[in-house]
């Protein structure tokens, strides 16, 4: 809790104030003074520490608090008691972040001279901002004493009072506060705070149905009413009040939301999801706090109402917001939860139209597109967006995606350095975009650079099973590393097991290897799982029959490859001659 209002500023009203009451100082008589502080100046010390002093004020008035500093000591030095002085050194001292030699200077000159209003209102800014909340009682009896129809200073040292848990007293000077001012929202709301730590539910009601019946169609009241109820699980009564203040003002969407939350709490979620859709039509409620209500929906995502529920609410900020980019964001995030992908890609063209620097919403809007294989739309609103945001590794490994699958390795290979540059820490991008670097390489018959970019991927990922399988084929079909090669395409089984192609490839690896036995038993594996039909598949299922001295079954596996579709004359040759060749 704050302890000051009004005086909250006066720290700079002192320094603005300053010269005009160190010069009264300086004039006034010593009435009020502690005269047996110090021996009477002589006139040539009371013109040096006034040409001393009006020097002081000179040089902090340009800024040169060093200087000004020095002079005012050299003031007190001749006049120790010189109050003034004592005040101006304090707001230098405070101004240079020594409260505590701020306070002892304050402390003195309210010693000295204790009639001075403006001293004690330092002083208490002092203690406030160090947190010495108990000498602050003394310090507002002061202020009360020399200014008793300040409001402030009843406030002040209500304040006070609260922060020291001496609420019964605080609630008393609000009121001598509100005696003197009136009414307001700051009396009310520290009010309300006292009666909710001392559990006062009943006051803290009745505190704010007397500001309703002075202020009917003030709707933060209702709805301070309705949180206290709500806080209480006095959920009725809260829902009540809510009612009571939508009759006032139908068209307010704060009112909307905190009646959609009270519902809720009932578990009335139709009438809760009924009142959130009246809410979000209203454009005056922010979008930020409409979108944050959206992804609250989003832990509760595997049930479909949540989704279409998100998705509704969505589409009515894009209705009332259709010039916000974050309102179509938000819709085509939802049109994605929802599996419409045309929609969403729609939503997020229209979010960039209207904004281009959210680079998030290009990123989804070109990871769908890849989705589709619309690699051409990839590539185009890809490099868009890295026209945008050139140093986004995620980008360029994505548009590179698109340039492998448009069958232009060069290309792809340029982008997926790009990512591998501009990221250090995604070990999963890192993963992707060297596996990828591998592919591409091998695609343009760069064994070394693709070996490379393969040994690497795996140093970032060792459990990515397409990048182990995809260098173990590879390898296998240069002969090379087989050792190296089955150990990987092993390990790529046993990350995803059941999957035709990885049970394929240690097949073929195996077959390399000589070891017809079980590379038979794995090529069998692998046709029981592809549900394709690959011709390539059965065709090694006959190379590895002919190699175990079964030809006729491996001439009946070569016809069958034939008519599934393989057309290679090397295939050709199998069937004519009988006879396994690479």
């Amino acid at each position: 809790m704050n302890i000051r209002r009004i005086n909250r500023s006066k720290s700079t009203l002192l320094t603005i104030l300053g010269l005009g009451l160190s010069v009264a100082g300086l004039a006034q008589s010593k009435a009020g003074k502690d005269t047996n502080a110090a021996k009477p100046l002589t006139n040539a010390d009371s013109g040096l520490v006034r040409q001393l002093y009006f020097s002081a004020l000179r040089e902090k008035t340009i800024e040169n608090y060093k200087l000004a500093s020095e002079y005012f000591n050299r003031v007190l030095q001749i006049d120790p008691s010189n109050d003034a002085t004592m005040f101006e050194l304090a707001n230098l001292e405070r101004g240079q972040n020594n409260p505590k030699l701020s306070r002892t200077l304050l402390e003195r000159a309210v010693t000295i001279n204790p009639n001075n209003e403006w001293y004690w209102a330092a002083l208490a800014d002092n203690y406030e901002k160090t947190n010495e909340v108990d000498k602050l009682e003394n310090v507002f009896n002061q202020l009360i004493r020399l200014n008793p129809g300040k409001p402030d200073y009843y406030y002040d040292k209500a304040n006070a009072f609260a922060i020291q848990q001496k609420y019964n007293e605080a609630l008393k000077l609000y009121d001598q506060a509100e005696e003197l001012a009136g009414p307001n929202d700051d009396l009310l709301t520290n009010r309300q705070k006292i009666y909710l730590k001392q559990g006062d539910i009943k006051n803290a009601a009745a505190n704010l149905e007397k500001a309703i019946a002075a202020n009917p169609n003030q709707l933060r009241y209702y709805l301070m009413l309705a949180d206290i109820y709500n806080s209480n699980n006095l959920n009725d009564k809260a829902t009540a009040v809510l009612e009571r203040a939508k009759k006032l003002d139908p068209n307010n969407g704060t009112l909307h939301l905190a009646l959609a939350d009270m519902y809720r709490e009932k578990k009335n979620y139709d009438a809760s999801f009924k009142e959130l859709e009246i809410a979000f039509a209203f454009p005056d409620v922010d979008i930020d706090q409409k979108i944050r209500i959206i992804m609250g929906y989003a832990p509760q995502f595997p049930e479909a109402n949540a989704k279409a529920s998100a998705l509704a609410l969505s589409k009515i900020i894009t209705q009332a917001h259709p010039a916000d980019n974050k309102a179509f964001a938000i819709y085509g995030d939802m049109l994605l939860q929802n599996e419409k992908y045309k929609e969403a890609k729609e939503a997020y063209k229209k979010s960039i139209g209207l904004n281009s620097q959210a680079y998030i919403v290009h990123e989804q809007l070109v990871r769908i597109e890849l989705s589709d294989n619309d690699y051409n739309a990839a590539v185009k609103d890809g490099e868009n967006a890295l026209s945008f945001f050139p140093n986004q590794a995620w980008m360029n490994y994505l548009v590179g995606v698109a340039w492998q699958q448009k069958k232009d390795n060069n290309k792809a290979i340029s982008y997926f350095k790009n990512a591998v540059s501009l990221e250090l820490a995604d070990k999963d991008l890192l993963s992707q975009a060297y596996s990828a670097l591998g592919d591409c390489y091998h695609g343009i018959s760069d064994n070394k650079n693709s070996d490379a970019a393969y040994d690497k991927a795996i140093t970032y990922n060792p459990d990515n099973a397409f990048t182990l399988n995809n260098y173990a084929y590879y390898l296998s079909l240069r002969n090379e590393q087989l050792v190296k090669a089955a150990q990987m395409s092993k390990h790529s089984n046993e990350l995803v097991p059941n999957t035709a192609s990885f049970e394929d490839t240690y097949a073929w690896i195996l077959f390399k290897q000589k070891n017809y036995a079980d590379a038979k038993l794995w090529i069998e594996k692998a046709l029981i799982h592809d549900k394709g039909g690959s011709a390539g598949k059965t065709e090694h299922y006959g190379d590895i029959m002919y190699l175990m001295g079964n030809t006729d079954a491996a001439v009946q596996q070569w016809t069958k490859a034939k008519a599934q579709g393989g057309a290679s004359p090397v295939l050709e040759r199998k069937i004519n001659e009988k006879k396994y060749m690479e």
